[in-house]
């Protein structure tokens, strides 16, 4: 239980501290939204909740890897900046190749919806 309670800990703090962790959330909500609008099928729900995880998790993985570079080095360092870099670049990779994936799921029922 305890470790349970310090995952949701860590939740937390990323969505209290977290711009783009809150986008995030707020994406997620709203392609889900979208995704009952349109009754995605099992197979469609699972890639949209596949994608979500994979975007929130690399955005909480680059969190705890700006934390731990800022606690290690404090003064701007090349190394540090190139840390954080990385984890900065598997978040926004994450996110692009998700979006495409959305657009390519809900894209065309969304498409029909609106055209009548």
């Amino acid at each position: 239980m305890a470790s349970l309670a310090v995952a949701f800990s860590g939740i937390g703090f990323a969505l209290r501290t977290q711009s783009h962790m809150r986008f995030h959330a707020f994406a997620a909500l709203i392609v889900c939204t979208l995704g009952l609008i349109v009754s995605l099928k099992p197979l469609e729900w699972a890639i949209i909740l596949l994608v979500i995880a994979i975007v929130i998790s690399a955005e909480m993985i680059n969190t705890a890897v700006e934390q731990a570079v800022n606690l290690a080095s404090p003064s701007i360092h090349p190394v540090a900046k190139v840390a954080k870099d990385v984890a900065a670049g598997a978040v926004l990779f994450a996110a692009a190749i998700s979006a495409i994936i959305g657009l390519l799921i809900l894209g065309p029922p969304l498409w029909r919806l609106l055209a009548g």
